[in-house]
């Protein structure tokens, strides 16, 4: 499992960043536009899940669950400080997919009591596309938590993030965690579309 998270630099705005990667076969798309105005927000949100449809992809918000019902959108990810999964299950159901954010093995066991659908854990590395980073977590951070989860018996897709390049893929996956996302790695790319080819023929 491949999953981007929107980004935008001096060549790309979130919408064009979303649109390479589909190219370039991501079939999960969150749409993450910190500090973003309402307006500019859902006007992001209606061209990218329009296009998600067309490829098929998952389609998440970052944060709002407020907006998951006008959006369309298959569901939410939240963050440490958002709203608790388990109070976004309440209003938003039992059929949106609901992620949380992860820095150690105790937010995966919360979250995984709340009722998330799957884990986004990180930072693999140091990374300038989040503000407030967490202490990384390296290859022996993932080990670490995959292997209390499988002491704990709790059975939930972790999603590494933070900074993961192509040749680190084979060696996360390793690790045991069920896929990665990935942003700037792919947005700063000579060829986007490209790279995300390259990311996904190395999960195979």
């Amino acid at each position: 499992m491949i999953q981007f998270i929107t980004h935008s630099n001096t060549r790309y705005d979130y919408v064009e960043g979303a649109r390479l990667a589909l190219e370039g076969g991501c079939r999960w798309i969150q749409l993450r536009m910190k500090d973003a105005q309402e307006v500019d927000f859902l006007l992001a949100a209606k061209q990218i899940g329009a296009m998600c449809k067309e490829y098929g992809a998952t389609f998440i918000l970052d944060d709002h669950v407020e907006w998951v019902g006008i959006t369309g959108a298959d569901g939410v990810h939240l963050g440490k400080n958002d709203m608790p999964v388990d109070e976004a299950r309440n209003q938003l159901g039992p059929n949106r997919i609901i992620g949380g954010t992860a820095n150690t093995f105790e937010d995966v066991e919360r979250l995984w009591r709340q009722g998330a659908n799957y884990i986004g854990c990180g930072p693999y590395r140091f990374t300038t596309t989040k503000k407030n980073l967490s202490p990384v977590l390296g290859l022996d951070g993932y080990r670490h938590i995959i292997s209390k989860m499988k002491a704990h018996d709790i059975n939930i897709p972790v999603v590494a993030i933070g900074g993961i390049l192509q040749p680190d893929i084979k060696d996360v996956m390793a690790t045991g965690v069920s896929g990665i996302a990935v942003s700037g790695a792919i947005l700063n790319a000579e060829n986007p579309v490209e790279e995300m080819k390259r990311f996904i023929d190395s999960l195979l």
